[in-house]
Order: C-alpha cells, then sequence, then structure tokens
C-alpha cells in the first residue's frame, strides 16, 4: 500500500471507527478481558482462579464463563504484534535495537503469529507464522533508519489490520521519538485503541527528545495504559533486555477473562467495566491492569 492510500485508509477508518467496529461484533456474545495482577514489586501473581474475580459492568455482576492463564504452561494463545521505529533519529542505535527485539521473539512462547510493523515515514506491515521466524528474523535486520516518525498512523494500520483476529491481542512497540507526520491525531488513536482489544505495552527511548521528552512520556503513558499494558522508558538501549524480561514475564503470566453481558441492548454505547480482585489478605495489596470498559454490539434499526 502506498503512503497516501495508506493515509486514505486511515482517515476513513478513523471517521467510521466506532460503527464499524460495533457492526463488526453484533453478533458476538462473549466479552473478553486481558488481566495482569502483579504484587508490590510488580512481579506477577501467578496460581489465581476465576474466584479471585469480580467483574463489574456498568454497576452490575456478571458471570465468568471463560477463564485462562495465571500459569506460564497454560497461558492462552496470543497475537503478538511488534512495532519498531525505524526514523532517522534511530541510526546510532537501531543495531542494538534489532538485536534485543530479535531476542525478545526467540523467547516469546505460546504465539499464533507475529505482526511486524516498521515506521518512518512509511509504515510496513506483514504477518508472519511460526513457519516464517526466520524470514520475520531477516525483516527485522534488513531495515535502515531513515525519515520522519509517522508514530500514530503505524499504530493505526497495526490496528485496523488485526481488527478481526479472535485471541488475545499483544503489541510491544518501540519508539525513540514523538511524531512527526502522521495524518491521524491522538485522540483519533486513543478512540481506536478504546474499540480494539489490543493490549499495548509502550517503551520509550526518549534520551534525544529534549523539551518535548515529558509530552512524548505521557503520551506513551497513555497509549498503554488505555488497553491495560504498561510504559516502560530506558535511559539506554542497554536497559531493553530488562524490560522485554518484564513484559515477557506479563505475557506468560496474564489471565484472560470472559463473560456474557447482562445487558442484550445491540445500542453500540461504550461499556465500564471494572474487575476486582477477591477481598482475601494475601492480594489486599496486589495490583490489578486491564482495559475499562468496551464499546457495546451494534444492530442498526430495521
Amino acid at each position: 500500500m502506498s503512503h497516501m492510500s495508506m493515509l486514505a485508509a486511515l482517515v476513513v477508518a478513523s471517521a467510521s471507527l466506532v460503527s464499524a467496529q460495533q457492526v463488526f461484533r453484533a453478533g458476538i456474545d462473549l466479552v473478553h478481558f486481558g488481566v495482569v495482577v502483579t504484587d508490590r514489586s510488580g512481579t506477577p501473581i501467578l496460581g489465581l482462579t476465576r474466584d479471585d474475580f469480580e467483574i463489574i459492568e456498568e454497576g452490575k455482576p456478571q458471570t465468568i464463563k471463560v477463564f485462562a492463564g495465571g500459569e506460564p504452561e497454560s497461558a492462552p494463545p496470543m497475537h503478538l504484534g511488534f512495532m519498531i521505529d525505524n526514523s532517522g533519529s534511530m541510526v546510532e542505535d537501531i543495531k542494538d535495537v534489532q538485536t534485543a527485539a530479535i531476542k525478545f521473539l526467540n523467547s516469546v512462547e505460546n504465539i499464533i503469529d507475529v505482526t511486524l510493523t516498521d515506521f518512518d515515514i512509511e509504515v510496513r506491515v506483514a504477518r508472519f507464522g511460526l513457519d516464517d521466524f526466520p524470514r520475520l528474523i531477516e525483516r527485522i535486520r534488513m531495515r535502515k533508519p531513515e525519515g520522519y516518525t509517522a508514530l500514530y498512523d503505524a499504530l493505526g494500520v497495526y490496528l485496523n489490520g488485526v481488527f478481526t483476529l479472535t485471541s488475545d491481542k499483544i503489541l510491544v512497540l518501540y519508539t525513540d521519538g514523538g511524531d512527526t507526520r502522521s495524518a491521524m491525531n491522538q485522540g483519533e488513536l486513543l478512540e481506536l485503541l478504546k474499540a480494539s482489544d489490543v493490549t499495548v505495552y509502550s517503551i520509550g527511548y526518549l534520551q534525544h527528545q529534549g523539551s518535548g521528552r515529558f509530552d512524548q512520556q505521557q503520551i506513551l503513558t497513555r497509549l498503554a495504559t488505555t488497553t491495560g499494558g504498561q510504559a516502560f522508558f530506558p535511559t539506554s538501549v542497554k536497559d531493553l533486555d530488562s524490560m522485554y524480561e518484564k513484559i515477557l514475564n506479563e505475557i506468560a503470566g496474564r489471565y484472560s477473562l470472559g463473560y456474557v453481558s447482562t445487558n442484550t441492548k445491540m445500542d453500540g454505547n461504550w461499556r465500564d467495566v471494572k474487575i476486582k480482585l477477591a477481598d482475601k489478605p494475601e492480594l489486599r495489596h496486589a495490583k490489578l491492569r486491564t482495559r475499562s470498559g468496551y464499546y457495546a454490539p451494534y444492530k442498526p434499526s430495521e
């Protein structure tokens, strides 16, 4: 896809985002949430059961119908997304970033496929099955940094591409800068994230951002927390391995919860969802992360 046609597609996609998502969701009964539970130190808490969770949608308790995860060997299969900033400012660090990315991808378990997105002024997306890993690694190593940064457009293209995929969807995003060339704005991107069920882990290497560092840190944090993910800010590219290790541990220890809403209306409205932990002494100081709700199914009136 050319850059111009990609931007045109993004404008159309963002303009009709909510209605498109709701039409797709019509007839899908199960509401899915990916959940991470950690202790005070940020270490994932494993071994919880469905009785340790409570789901409240718009003030009304819901019954958990599907429960999985909580142990690395029982983690639900996932579609993994990996996004690398290849803009010109990456020229000094790209080799270290690529090496850390390849190490991370070789360590991930229980994946269905990997969608690789790399971006500068343009956005390139390709999906790789398990048999295609050598080609995936080659694709990462061959890219040369150049041009400006179209971060929001890259996220928009990725989200639209995984729109119809089922199973857990997790995106790991690496960027060293702000957005300088996107057609999509931050508000449109956040709405797209809210309408998706992708969990985002953003890694912002912001050492070269100068006065814009704080704003970019806020943006990357917002992208992650909107989806129940987490943002990391290494002080050097050498910190990447340890941060990828934290992400791997969370992915392996995540929980997957599904329920059928007691609200049968297909009105397409946003629904706030609270997921709580049971009132047990051992969970009193635990922290739970997930997304804050979902868009209801939508069925046009006849």
